[in-house]
C-alpha cells in the first residue's frame, strides 16, 4: 500500500477528466487534495474527443492552453450523408468569432486531457494514488471517514469532504444511496479508433444514415486517424468476441463506400445510457461528471460538462477550506449544476433518438425533412450563433442562483451570466489584453467601468486591501474610443458607471449601475458569505 496521509481536506475518488480538473482547481486555489483511482494509470484510449470553447477558457485560466491547442485540431464541420450521398454540410470553423477567444470545436482526445491535467498535478507535487479503491464511506456533520484498499492492504482516511468523480458506476454514489435515474438505449453500439486508407477529409465529421443503421466518422488530430461510432447491426447483437472485421460489411453498406482500414487501435462494443443522480450532494460528499450524469455522445458535451462541474465546485470548496467563505455556499453547487445537466440530458436524448431511430417515421424525417431543415437553419447567421453558444456551453448561466445579485437597470447581460469575452486596450500599458485575462488570477475580480476619480479608485483599493486582500482582484476601465465596444456590450451610456464582481469561475456574481462600497460589501458578506 502506498503511504497515504491519515487526514486530508478533500478526497477525490476517480482520476478521469472531472476528478483531475477538480484536483487542479483545488491546487490553483491553495488546497492540496488526495486523489485515488482503481485503474493502473491514465487511459490510453481516446474516449471523448471534443473540447468546447468554455472548457478551453478554463484551460487558459489554468495556464495550459498552448499545449491543449497544439496537441489537437479544429473541427472543420459536419457532413450529413444519406445512403452514401452527401445531403448537407455545416461548416463550424470560426463559428463563434465574436463570442470567445476559441470560436471553434477543438478535437483533443480524453487521454490527452487526462495527461495535461496530470502534468499540472505533478508540477504541484500532487500524486494520483493508482490501483486504490474506496470500500466504505461514513460521514457526520463534521467529517467523512473512508476505507481505502490497495491490493491486500486497507487504510482508513479522515476527510473534510469527498468528491465522487468515479464514473457511471460510482462507488461514492452507491455508498451514499443516491439513485441514478434514467434508462439505457435499446440498441448496442460499437466504437473504434482506426487508421483509414481512404481519402476522407481529415477535418470534417462525416455522419452516415441509412434505413437501419448509423455511423459517424470523427477525425482525430493525427493523420488519417478516425473515431467511428456506429450502431451494431441486429444480426450481430448476440454474437460474442466481435471484431472490426465482423462489422466491416455492414459499415460499407451504411456508408456506400468500400472502407479501407489500415490499422485498428481500439474496438469495443457498448450500450449507451442516459441517467442523472437524484441529487449531486449529500452532506459532505459531492458528485461530479459521469458519477452525476451520463448521456449520449451527441454534441460532444459529456466530458466538457464534467470539467465544468469540477470548475464550479472547486472554488467554492477551496474558499470554505481556506476560511474565506461560509460553508453554506457549497449548496449552490447542486442548485447551479443540476439544471444544466437536466437540460443537456433532455437535448442530447432527443437528438440521439432521431439520429439512431429505426422507425419508418424517423426514416422519413431523416430522408426528406432533416437535410432541408439543416440547410435552412445554417443559412441564418443568428441561428448559427445561437447554435455555437449552446454547443460551446458559453450560454450556460446561473441567473437563478442565490449567490448572484443583480442591481440597477435591466440589461441583456445579467448577474449569473458567463462574463463575455471582450478585447481590451490597456491605456496605461499601451497594450492589448482582454477581460478574461483580467480574471486569470484565483479569487473574485472587481471591474469598475466609467469615469471615476483617482481619489475614489484609491478608496476602493484601500477597502479591498483591508477586507479582501487575498480574495478580490481589482481592475478599472475608463471610457475611451479604443474600448467603446466594452461599454456598448454592458449598455453603459456616456457619463454613467458600472460595477461588476466576477466569480472565480468567470460568471458575473454582482452587477450594479452604481460604484459604491456599501452594496458591494453587502454582496460579498451577506450573499456570497465572506467571513469578516
Amino acid at each position: 500500500m502506498i503511504s497515504l496521509p491519515q487526514h486530508t481536506t478533500v478526497l477525490i475518488v476517480g482520476a478521469g477528466p472531472s476528478g483531475l480538473m477538480m484536483a487542479a482547481q483545488l491546487l490553483r486555489n491553495g488546497v492540496q487534495p488526495v486523489i485515488i483511482d482503481t485503474r493502473l494509470g491514465p487511459t490510453n484510449q481516446s474516449k471523448a474527443l471534443a473540447v468546447q470553447a468554455r472548457s478551453l477558457e478554463i484551460y487558459r485560466q489554468l495556464g495550459v492552453i498552448d499545449k491543449v491547442i497544439s496537441g489537437g485540431k479544429q473541427a472543420g464541420g459536419v457532413t450529413l450523408n444519406e445512403d452514401g450521398k452527401q445531403v448537407a454540410t455545416l461548416l463550424v470553423q470560426d463559428l463563434g468569432n465574436t463570442q470567445t477567444l476559441f470560436p471553434f470545436i477543438h478535437l483533443y482526445e480524453q487521454s490527452k486531457n487526462e495527461r495535461i491535467l496530470l502534468e499540472y498535478l505533478t508540477q504541484a507535487c500532487c500524486p494520483v494514488y493508482w490501483e486504490t479503491s474506496l470500500t466504505t464511506l461514513k460521514q457526520n456533520k463534521d467529517s467523512v471517514t473512508v476505507t481505502l484498499q490497495n491490493g491486500e492492504t486497507t487504510a482508513n482516511l479522515n476527510c473534510s469532504y469527498v468528491v465522487g468523480a468515479d464514473g457511471a458506476h460510482s462507488v461514492v454514489r452507491k455508498q451514499l444511496g443516491i439513485h441514478f435515474s434514467g434508462d439505457t438505449y435499446q440498441h448496442k453500439f460499437y466504437l473504434a479508433d482506426i487508421k483509414l486508407g481512404n481519402d476522407f477529409d481529415g477535418d470534417i465529421v462525416n455522419l452516415f444514415l441509412s434505413k437501419k443503421d448509423f455511423a459517424g466518422f470523427f477525425p482525430l488530430p493525427e493523420e488519417r486517424l478516425f473515431r467511428i461510432v456506429a450502431s451494431l447491426p441486429d444480426e450481430l447483437e448476440d454474437k460474442q468476441d466481435l471484431s472490426m472485421d465482423d462489422v466491416m460489411p455492414y459499415l460499407n453498406t451504411t456508408t456506400a463506400t468500400d472502407i479501407k482500414v489500415e490499422q485498428v487501435n481500439w474496438f469495443t462494443i457498448y450500450k449507451l445510457h442516459h441517467r442523472m443522480a437524484d441529487k449531486f450532494s449529500d452532506q459532505r460528499c459531492f458528485l461530479v461528471g459521469d458519477a452525476a450524469h451520463i448521456h449520449s455522445p451527441a454534441g460532444g458535451q459529456g466530458m466538457n460538462t464534467g470539467l465544468q462541474d469540477a470548475y464550479n465546485l472547486a472554488w467554492k470548496m477551496a474558499a470554505v477550506i481556506n476560511g474565506q467563505i461560509k460553508e453554506n455556499i457549497l449548496t449552490s453547487y447542486a442548485v447551479e449544476r443540476i439544471p444544466v445537466a437536466r437540460e443537456l440530458l433532455n437535448t442530447t436524448d432527443r437528438i440521439f433518438n432521431i439520429i439512431t431511430s429505426r422507425s419508418w417515421f424517423s426514416g422519413l424525417i431523416k430522408r426528406y425533412i432533416m437535410p432541408k431543415a439543416l440547410k435552412l437553419f445554417w443559412s441564418n447567421k443568428n441561428l448559427r450563433e445561437t447554435f455555437f453558444k449552446r454547443i460551446s456551453q458559453t450560454s450556460i448561466n446561473y441567473r437563478d442562483s442565490k449567490i448572484n445579485l443583480q442591481l440597477g437597470s435591466v440589461t441583456s447581460i445579467k448577474a449569473g451570466d458567463r462574463l463575455p469575452y471582450l478585447p481590451i486596450f490597456d491605456e496605461k500599458k499601451q497594450s492589448n489584453t482582454d477581460i478574461h485575462a483580467w480574471c486569470s488570477k484565483p479569487g473574485f475580480t472587481l471591474i469598475t467601468l466609467g469615469e471615476i476619480s483617482e481619489v475614489y479608485l484609491f478608496t476602493l483599493a484601500k477597502w479591498i486591501t483591508q477586507n479582501y486582500a487575498s480574495s478580490l482582484n481589482f481592475f478599472h476601465l475608463p471610457p475611451s474610443v479604443n474600448n467603446q465596444n466594452v461599454f456598448n456590450t454592458f449598455e453603459i451610456n456616456a457619463g454613467t458607471r458600472k460595477a461588476l464582481i466576477i466569480r472565480p469561475d468567470m460568471h458575473i456574481g454582482y452587477m450594479n449601475d452604481i460604484v459604491d462600497i456599501e452594496p458591494m460589501n453587502n454582496y460579498l458578506r451577506n450573499v456570497v458569505g465572506f467571513i469578516a
